[in-house]
Formats: structure tokens, sequence, C-alpha cells
């Protein structure tokens, strides 16, 4: 299959023409990638199973893990759900457009595949000027996992997703980096309070000061999921580079040991870390990931990506803080980590 590769660029009628050939390729049944603020989309239209059916294949997706529906609009959103709590209308009313799912009591709309059978529905309205432009020519929910081969670090540049799926699917919308960085929050609107499935760009703080209260999935501290997961991202080992991934705690000191210790058994090593770790380091490749806990989500995948199977043998990588916008850091690095080391 030959892959179309469009580059939105300044020049507006250009952009519009560009959206409007991929909207026409998504309403015809075909899977098109696309940026969104959080991490690149690998869209097909959500009403039709044959469509959606295609996303699994070209990502290698297993069936039983749902999929995310995307809408241009609170009004959109509100024609794929059976009920919609005070609650959820009010962090609505905050944060989307923006970096937060909803999972919510299905109507039936979206094909059988899109929510694995469940009869809720997860659904966000993305904060990207192209995906709004994109979703608004199509004007049909879009289904969008993380433009991605299943498992492997989610995609934050459109050379990612050309690196994973050319040749697997109609076409790349190439809008940049993205800006968040990990995916979207995702917040189970069935109970009486909201409960948090994944972790992403909007915080556990910032919600419970909408909400006036949350919490947190027992299966995020490592309990046993039970069932069907409810959204993406709970069930199987995602984010994973293509070398081992260890997790070290215990900074700078802890890391530079094992550096000594495995390049004594002639390994080549490489380092993931924050910019102030990263300048206490000696390894064979050193990747700083910014000064704070934003620019660290803004590029830990492209991190992850980095790190070539040939070039090093062992990926080691600081344990961040768990505040803020951490604990998505962390719940990525987790499902990528093949080992954790602590103190």
């Amino acid at each position: 299959m030959k892959t179309n590769y469009w580059k939105i660029n300044n020049h507006t009628s250009a952009n519009e023409q560009i959206l409007k050939e991929a909207a026409a390729l998504l309403s015809k049944g075909s899977i098109v990638a696309f940026p969104t603020e959080t991490v690149y989309g690998l869209g097909a239209d959500a009403t039709s199973e044959e469509a959606v059916s295609k996303i699994f294949q070209a990502k290698g997706r297993p069936q039983d893990n749902p999929l995310i529906a995307h809408v241009a609009s609170q009004q959109q959103l509100k024609q794929l759900v059976s009920e919609l709590p005070p609650f959820a209308k009010q962090l609505m009313d905050v944060f989307s457009p923006g970096p937060l799912t909803y999972i919510l009591p299905s109507n039936g709309t979206c094909a059988a595949n899109v929510t694995a059978g469940l009869s809720t529905i997860a659904v966000r309205i993305p904060d990207h000027p192209v995906a709004q432009h994109l979703l608004g020519n199509c004007n049909i929910p879009i289904a969008a996992p993380s433009a991605n081969l299943s498992g492997k670090p989610s995609p934050t540049t459109a050379d990612h997703v050309w690196a994973d799926l050319n040749g697997k699917i109609a076409g790349i919308i190439d809008g940049g980096p993205t800006g968040v960085g990990v995916e979207s929050t995702v917040i189970d609107c069935t109970q009486e309070i909201p409960i948090i499935l994944r972790p992403g760009g909007v915080t556990k703080e910032q919600i419970k000061d909408v909400a006036g209260s949350v919490m947190m999935d027992p299966a995020l501290a490592g309990a046993k999921e039970k069932g069907q997961p409810k959204s993406p991202g709970m069930k199987y080992k995602h984010y994973a580079p293509e070398v081992p991934l260890w997790l070290v705690e215990g900074g700078p000191e802890a890391i530079q040991a094992i550096v000594r210790q495995e390049q004594q058994h002639s390994k080549q090593i490489g380092v993931l870390a924050g910019s102030q770790t990263a300048k206490l380091i000696t390894a064979d490749q050193v990747i700083a990931l910014g000064e704070n806990a934003e620019e660290v989500a803004i590029h830990l995948y492209d991190g992850l990506r980095t790190f070539k199977d040939g070039d090093v043998d062992l990926i080691l990588c600081e344990v961040f803080s768990e505040v803020g916008i951490g604990q998505a850091i962390m719940n990525r690095l987790k499902k990528a980590a093949t080992t954790y080391i602590g103190k």
C-alpha cells in the first residue's frame, strides 16, 4: 500500500486541501495518522467496524483493547453517549478540548470493535488545530489509538509514524511535534466520582480541583486487572524500546555504578535522564530529557525511540517523581521497563 505523506505548512489553502483529502479517505473507510496535542493518532471511521478493523491490523493491536473515539465538540460527544454525569460536564467545560478522555455509557453509535464489546465508550475532544479541522471536515467520530506498532513507544512526530507504519496505512499528516508528549488522562465517569484509569496530560490534582474528588484505579498501584480493560493502556505491555530498559532509583550515583558494572561485561549502555542528572553521567550514549517534568514528558518517547538495537545493549533511565505529570511519565516507564532497580 502507498502511504500518502502530507506536510502541514503556513499556506492555509494548501492545508485545507490536505485535510479535505485526508477526511475523504477516512470517510471511505481508510486509516490515516494525524497529530493531536498528546501523540499522533491512527484514525478510522468509528462508526464502521470494517474501517476500525484496519487499525488493529496495521498496529498488530489485541482486539480486546478498546479505542478512544475523537470528536470535535461537546455536541458531537453527546451524540455517542447515553448519559453525561454533572461532574463529567464540569470537567469538559474546563479541560476539553484537551488531553482528557471520558469513559461514559455508550449509546451504540460507534462500532463494537471500538468499545471492545463493552457497554461504555472512551471519547475525547483533542486540542490541536489539525485534529480539530480534520474532525470538522469528516463530521464523524474518529477512533484513534496512538499511531505506532502495538507495544512500541508512542509517536510524537510524523517521522515516528513513518518508521512504524509506512506501507500499512493510507496517509500521514505531518503537523510537527506534539505538545504534551504523553497520552491523555483517562477517567471512568460511570461511578459516583471520577476514577483515573490511565494518568496523562491532565493531572490528578487538576481533576480534583474541578470535580472535588477523584480516585485512582487500583490497577495503577499493581492490583490485578479483572475482566476486559475499560481503557487503553491498562492491560498490555506498552511503550517498549528496541532494547531492554532498566529503571534505576538512587540518582546519578546509582546509575553510574550500573553503567560501570555493565560496561565491564562489554555492554554498550544508553542513559535517559533529566538534564541535571544527565550532566553527571558518563556512558556510551546519554540523552537529557529536560529540566522539568513537563519537558521530560514531551521528549520521553523520542528518547526511547532514539536508542536502537545494535547501538546500545541496555538503556538505564532514572526514576522520576510521581507528582503532577510525573505520574504519567512513571506509568509509561514502568510499562516499558524490563527491570526496576530500587534503592
